[in-house]
């Protein structure tokens, strides 16, 4: 299957297109909030691989709901070395099926899913990860590659 397109700010505004990355390996994540505890979990655990992911030549883009602002606060605090999208429209996170029901402490709410893709160099997604364990995943993708 191929790997939708898009066209998404980062946390310091410059536009991000996948096809900028024809070539490269992509790994795209979605997480559902900036400086939560798991979203936050997932971000380092990418952020202290980066080197793992740079030598298998594998780029790493993450996408959630929130805006430019908030992104560049979160990237800011805890370093983040690769760049994450702002989707306030949600027309990616739609686009890729990630918008769905949620349940958390007994409620059921619509919101983000926790869900990767490993797309190849010809934007083929090549493996999809589902509901992912935050503090495992990047270790994780890694083997996955």
């Amino acid at each position: 299957m191929k790997a939708k397109d898009f066209s998404l700010p980062d946390q310091s505004g410059k536009i991000h297109k996948l096809s900028n990355y024809r070539g490269k390996w992509v790994v795209l994540y979605f997480y559902p909030k900036d400086d939560t505890p798991g979203c936050t979990k997932e971000a380092c655990g990418f952020r202290d691989a980066i080197e793992e992911f740079n030598k298998k030549g594998v780029v790493i883009v993450g996408i959630s709901k929130d805006s430019v602002e908030s992104h560049k606060k979160f990237s800011e605090k805890y370093h983040l070395n690769f760049p994450i999208l702002s989707d306030v429209d949600k027309k990616v996170i739609q686009a890729y099926g990630v918008w769905g029901e949620k349940k958390f402490l007994g409620k059921t709410f619509m919101g983000t899913l926790r869900n990767t893709y490993l797309i190849d160099p010809k934007r083929n997604i090549i493996k999809t990860f589902e509901k992912v364990n935050p503090l495992t995943h990047p270790q994780e993708v890694l083997k996955g590659i």
